[in-house]
């Protein structure tokens, strides 16, 4: 319940609600007719300090702001181009709303703490070092961004973080090492170990949980565990007057104004926090006026329900062989060169339903522009050199690439895949070109040095100089804080999405980027193709890197999402190595905090990057060994079956956690390679065996179930039970429920656990018909040795 000293806090920070027992208003809540906020405004996230909230991320037509108010902890210095809040005191509200008010509206823009706070950090050594740094997820493994200042035998530093454990290894005179002062060392997930900081109150917190509960009409009931101190509703992008809001008997009770009601998709979300910290949201659509009850309401455009498929287009389906050529070479290994496939191959498998018969709704496309038809790079063992078969080495901005189809190609695939209902995602290639990229050679001075000051290569300098380094000497960063290069390349972007009517993209190399190039894309998207056109779009991005680094791209005026690679990786340790569940979950709850409860960030089943998961999880490689070496010097395949058991349960948590499955080709069968080009071998579709057939019934029965159950789509996370190698969780909206259980053990195991709808009269089943019963509040059930199970009340 909800305790009194709560109510006054209430008061004083929650703009716009009342409690319950307060007088009635009417319905004052109204909504202009065009909103100048595109979409949902994203929380933005306040620091201890300074924080800068761009305009245009919000206002991408950037009206004249006319007033801006932000809680009384808070100076606000209002500029043309940014809105600056600078904390008075370090005690910052944990939740709290911006008020912008032009064109005679208020929009509200939820302000959420970041909880960061001043940490010492010491390093004690008596060897003469002359450099020690830092380098963790807290500064983007990036060790010139923290260096420590020599003080007797200590070097010490002073860190910003917020509560929560971070790993990091310290860099003395050049050298990596674990700090010997830490006994307490973790697995990196990759073969390695790093030393851990924890910082703060951060484990059994009390933070409040919300829920979808019920609705009846027009009134949504939010319930709630742990008590809250401050809430916020909103409709679209303003809260909610008093009259529409109650708070009791641990409810928020909310009445759907009429204003959402002319709106075709429209949102209620709540936000809300206590002295422990800040809740999951909720957000519950609206399809005109009425709450979404029924997944069949959901367009295409819909993203939070997309299930996403990767196509690696010169290695999945050679549809016309009339352009299937390969360089000629002989220095280019046939690894490395052309396979055959193209847009035609791609066309030719919507047609054959191969992609909505594996629940599949947006394909996301390998690069399709031109790159050179010269052979580049080097491979020392054995000695190959490379084609651009895989199109990340542009020599084209809008050009196609003759080895996978003409114009009318790509236009016939965007039609065939919208008669299907489905989205087209390009890969856009924006950090780097080909030397021999006409742009390039036109304006030498377009792209960053190769050399560092101290006349070294500046190649692979992922984290130290992510902004400029160069992929490869044959490949030029372009330097995108020249204003010329930004418009120059959002254009041509911009270009692709309105001459082919593509629905998004996914962006390579997110992170080596400037921001300044995400927000003008996005900016013109909006001006050029959201606003006028009135339709979604969805851009993904690719970033290795803390969930910090990660997070700093998602929101209203840069990207939607990005690939969770931290879940990815978390998930190959778990299933792979019987390491049991508690650093995945530890990964999920910590992308939930810094990307929003119900994010549509890719969970990955692999990538074009990366080892395949099967060949770890079978016993084909180790973690310790070098998997691209392997894929070239040696045959990979699956050595113990149980690997196929594992890629089950791996495509079944990407298919029912927060965010969207992505299915990299091949996962869907269990195609087995090292790391590339191996794991870029051509996709197979006749003369599966057994278990690869296995695989691929049980990823399309999960992937079209989700497209069908809202629970998975917009519901809450929950876990009901974590122990060792067994691991429960739900998600739930309103009477709906879906609840996955696993058993990462050889031994088959009886699992008990709370009935999440015990007061509800409904009838549970399983997706893979193992049997259960339901006895006094618990759901008792029986698994298998490593396998899976989906209980749910979803009707199909």
């Amino acid at each position: 319940m909800l305790k009194i000293k709560s109510i006054a806090l209430i008061f004083v920070l929650a703009t716009g609600l009342i409690l319950a027992g307060c007088s009635k208003q009417a319905d004052t809540f109204s909504l202009p007719e065009q909103s100048l906020v595109v979409g949902l405004a994203s929380p933005v996230t306040v620091n201890p300090d300074t924080t800068v909230v761009y305009i245009t991320d919000y206002f991408p037509t950037h009206p004249q702001i006319d007033s801006v108010k932000a809680p009384e902890a808070f100076k606000v210095q209002q500029g043309s181009e940014i809105i600056t809040l600078i904390a008075k005191s370090n005690k910052i509200p944990k939740l709290g709303n911006l008020e912008v008010f032009t064109d005679s509206t208020r929009y509200d823009i939820i302000l959420k703490s970041s909880g960061k706070m001043k940490v010492p950090f010491s390093f004690q050594s008596n060897k003469n070092y002359q450099k020690v740094q830092l380098k963790g997820e807290f500064n983007g493994w990036n060790p010139n961004a923290t260096s420590l200042q020599k003080n007797g035998d200590q070097w010490e530093t002073t860190l910003t973080l917020a509560p929560g454990e971070y790993q990091y290894l310290i860099v003395a005179d050049g050298k990596e090492m674990l700090d010997p002062n830490k006994e307490d060392s973790v697995s990196n997930n990759i073969g390695g170990y790093n030393s851990l900081l924890e910082v703060g109150k951060y484990k059994n917190l009390q933070k409040p949980h919300l829920y979808a509960k019920s609705t009846n009409n027009g009134h949504v009931s939010i319930g709630y565990e742990n008590d809250i101190t401050n809430y916020f509703v909103l409709g679209q992008n303003k809260i909610l007057p008093n009259s529409l809001v109650e708070l009791n008997n641990n409810e928020l009770n909310i009445t759907v104004p009429e204003a959402l009601k002319h709106k075709k998709r429209s949102y209620i979300r709540v936000f809300a926090s206590n002295d422990d910290g800040i809740s999951n949201s909720v957000r519950i659509p609206l399809d005109k006026g009425r709450i979404m009850l029924d997944a069949d309401k959901l367009t295409r455009t819909d993203f939070e329900a997309a299930t996403i498929y990767n196509v690696f287009t010169d290695r999945f389906n050679d549809g016309n062989p009339d352009n299937t050529w390969k360089i000629d070479d002989e220095s280019i290994h046939p690894k490395a060169n052309y396979f055959g496939g193209d847009i035609e191959g791609i066309i030719e498998k919507i047609n054959d339903g191969y992609f909505s018969n594996l629940g599949i709704n947006t394909l996301w496309v390998s690069p399709l522009v031109k790159n050179p038809e010269e052979a580049y790079g080097m491979y020392p063992n054995p000695k190959t050199r490379f084609s651009g078969y895989h199109g990340y080495w542009p020599v084209s901005f809008t050009q196609l690439n003759p080895h996978f189809g003409t114009e009318e190609d790509l236009k016939r695939l965007v039609e065939t895949a919208h008669a299907n209902n489905m989205n087209v995602l390009l890969d856009f290639v924006a950090n780097h070109v080909h030397e021999d990229h006409p742009v390039i050679k036109a304006n030498p001075d377009w792209k960053t040095n190769l050399y560092l000051p101290d006349g070294s290569l500046n190649t692979e300098n992922w984290d130290s100089h992510r902004l400029t380094t160069w992929f490869d000497t044959f490949m030029p960063t372009l330097d995108l804080t020249k204003p010329e290069v930004t418009n120059m390349l959002t254009d041509s972007a911009v270009y692709w999405i309105k001459e082919y009517n593509l629905d998004g993209f996914r962006h390579d190399a997110t992170k080596h980027v400037p921001e300044i190039f995400w927000r003008t894309l996005t900016q013109k998207l909006r001006k050029e193709v959201v606003i006028p056109e009135n339709r979604r779009l969805y851009q993904i991005g690719e970033t290795y890197g803390s969930p910090e680094l990660i997070g700093g791209y998602v929101n209203s005026g840069q990207l939607n999402a990005q690939f969770d690679f931290n879940v990815y990786d978390a998930l190959v340790a778990t299933l792979a190595s019987d390491k049991g569940f508690e650093a995945l979950v530890n990964e999920i709850q910590k992308s939930l905090k810094y990307y929003g409860a119900q994010h549509i960030m890719g969970n990955i089943t692999g990538n074009q990057d990366r080892a395949r998961f099967i060949s770890y999880a079978s016993d084909a490689l180790s973690f310790d060994e070098d998997a691209k070496k392997a894929g070239w010097t040696r045959e990979i395949k699956v050595e113990n079956p149980v690997g196929y058991e594992k890629l089950e349960m791996l495509n079944s948590i990407v298919a029912t956690i927060p965010g969207l499955p992505v299915i990299y080709y091949g996962d869907e069968i269990g195609m087995v390679g090292g790391n590339d080009p191996d794991n870029r071998r051509m996709m197979r579709f006749n003369n599966l065996k057994k278990k690869e057939q296995e695989v691929k019934k049980a990823t399309a029965k999960l992937l079209n179930f989700r497209q069908k159950a809202l629970p998975l789509i917009f519901g809450d996370f929950k876990v009901l039970l974590l122990e060792n190698n067994q691991l429960v969780y739900q998600r739930r909206y309103f009477d709906e429920v879906v609840i996955v259980a696993l058993n990462d053990s050889k031994e088959e195991v009886s699992i008990n656990f709370d009935d999440p709808l015990s007061k509800i009269q409904t009838d549970y089943y399983t997706l893979r018909k193992t049997a259960f019963k339901k006895e006094k509040g618990e759901i008792h059930i029986k698994l298998s040795p490593y396998s899976y199970e989906v209980i749910t009340n979803v009707k199909q």
